[in-house]
């Protein structure tokens, strides 16, 4: 573990302002069963989505930003509202390779926290060029960086901006990932690196999760005192079981001043399958909880199923008022695993409003 020690900072909630939202791109045409061109066309309507709230900033070998200007801009994606930078990448995976932003306490700037990533627990390789995406974000920034020894991605944290980090047992504590430290070491950098005064822990995750159980598509905070959680009622489905598990858990979750946090159910979609029968899922890890908030915008991921989707889409707009919720195709995205929040890194405003009541997330 990194002995060094940097100023008191506090890791911003999704839903406070952002400047921009981060994706990498996707190249390799070894992956995606094929369908990198509807993929990439995929990309750029999640871009065109974002950028009425958001500058989309992208990360993608040089040699490539030329094609991603064209695509992006038939899909509506202001010239304006788009910057290309040359940071090679291995795969698309930004949540979890890209820069996690904090904020000093004393001033408020943005610092950029890095991680080591090693695709998580070596399953994927090559992953040297996404575990330099972070330092590089930061170095074209013109951001401080703060580098940690620990592995992590950052679907496998969620933070309510006051000082409360969810994670999942089965991911953190995986061997696959950092063998040599113990719960009690990985709670103390986070704390380090986040600013975090609370770390909570969840069991595991969904079926079929290449990560081992990232917590963005199991729970996610929608304000300082509530979360939404997935859960299936179906007690023969094989997430029933895990999910229920995890639920009961958030019965013990507390806020930092100690009040219970609100527990809204958000219900699975039926399984998904992918695509190729020979893939190496039989099902993919299809969560409404993989959202992103943009501004006044909340990005939801819908899977094809209009009852399902309408159903969690509204839930979603009760925890969210005063924000536009928008249905995002990720059927194509969760052919390798995941889907919206999986794709995107949100960059915090460069300076914060005075904190307000409605600023403190969806619900109040």
């Amino acid at each position: 573990m990194s002995p060094s020690c940097h100023p008191p900072v506090r890791w911003p909630a999704e839903w406070e302002p952002v400047e921009a939202v981060w994706l990498s791109w996707p190249l390799r045409g070894d992956l995606w069963a094929g369908g990198l061109d509807a993929l990439q066309d995929g990309f750029a309507g999640l871009a065109a989505a974002i950028a009425p709230e958001a500058v989309v900033r992208v990360n993608a070998v040089g040699r490539a930003h030329d094609a991603i200007r064209v695509r992006c801009a038939a899909a509506g994606v202001p010239g304006d509202r788009l910057e290309l930078f040359d940071h090679p990448t291995d795969d698309v995976w930004c949540r979890d390779h890209g820069a996690i932003f904090v904020r000093r306490i004393k001033d408020g700037d943005l610092v950029a926290t890095d991680w080591r990533f090693n695709a998580w627990g070596g399953k994927f390789p090559p992953w040297d060029q996404d575990d330099q995406v972070a330092r590089r974000m930061a170095e074209s920034l013109g951001l401080p960086c703060v580098s940690s020894d620990m592995i992590l991605e950052g679907g496998a944290i969620e933070g309510n901006g006051a000082g409360l980090l969810l994670t999942t047992e089965a991911v953190l504590l995986n061997p696959n990932r950092n063998p040599d430290w113990g719960r009690e070491a990985i709670e103390a950098e986070l704390r380090r690196m986040l600013g975090v005064g609370s770390v909570f822990w969840l069991s595991r995750g969904l079926e079929g999760d290449d990560t081992d159980g990232h917590v963005d598509d199991l729970t996610r905070f929608v304000a300082e005192d509530a979360v939404v959680t997935m859960v299936e009622p179906d007690g023969a489905d094989p997430n029933h079981r895990v999910l229920a598990e995890n639920r009961e858990r958030l019965r013990d979750l507390r806020t930092a001043a100690g009040s219970r946090v609100e527990i809204v159910d958000l219900p699975m979609p039926g399984p998904v399958r992918p695509p190729d029968p020979d893939w190496r899922l039989d099902r993919l890890p299809a969560s409404y909880a993989n959202f992103l908030v943009c501004n006044r915008r909340v990005l939801a991921p819908v899977f094809g199923q209009p009852r399902a989707d309408d159903r969690a889409l509204g839930i979603l707009r009760e925890c969210f008022p005063g924000r536009e919720v928008v249905g995002i195709d990720a059927r194509r995205f969760l052919v390798e695993g995941g889907a919206v929040h999986c794709l995107t890194q949100q960059q915090p405003a460069a300076c914060p409003p005075v904190h307000r009541h409605e600023d403190a997330g969806g619900r109040t």
